[in-house]
């Protein structure tokens, strides 16, 4: 269920900045909400977590951008949704620290930089087809990279750490009520 809720608040976290008119300063829930998702759920429940992401990514181009939508666009957002997914699951699923999470967020917003940021050099017209024209995307893209790796690093620290930190106080509060029992 707590999975469906990380899924759930990443697809809200790229719809309501829209539906509130506000800019969203670039913080989305998405790369947590994957990390999370893919960790508490097995590889095949990736499917729903990309058909949620791809519903919104249709939703977003036809209503709020008023784009054309084209899948041939997507297919390389999509492959990375599912990526992160199972990211999630070899890496978090059975076994989770904070540093296996930090490496984690780091993998997720590096791998959306790098493939998006190519993709939007490769396929369209903004840059040069050049290594200079490459430099240029990379270079233009590191506010968003940097937008990126926080709220990551928000949104994957919350869906791991809440939990975390509920069992610990829940395991502290059950020792001292034992700790105060009449032997």
């Amino acid at each position: 269920m707590a999975a469906y809720f990380a899924l759930l608040v990443a697809v809200l976290s790229r719809i309501l900045p829209f539906t509130l008119h506000s800019t969203g300063v670039g913080f989305n829930a998405v790369g947590g909400g994957l990390l999370y998702f893919g960790a508490r759920r097995n590889r095949w429940h990736a499917i729903a977590a990309v058909a949620a992401l791809m519903a919104t990514d249709f939703y977003l181009t036809l209503f709020v951008y008023k784009y054309a939508f084209h899948v041939s666009e997507y297919l390389v957002t999509w492959l990375w949704y599912a990526g992160i997914c199972l990211l999630g699951h070899q890496v978090l699923a059975h076994k989770r620290s904070a540093l296996r999470v930090a490496g984690a967020v780091l993998a997720t917003s590096t791998s959306f930089f790098v493939l998006s940021n190519f993709e939007v050099w490769a396929a369209g017209t903004m840059y040069a087809h050049s290594l200079a024209g490459l430099a240029e995307c990379y270079v233009a893209a590191i506010p968003f990279y940097a937008n990126d790796m926080l709220s990551t690093a928000v949104t994957a620290g919350a869906f791991f750490g809440l939990p975390a930190l509920a069992r610990n106080v829940a395991a502290t509060v059950r020792e001292g009520l034992h700790s105060q029992r009449p032997a």
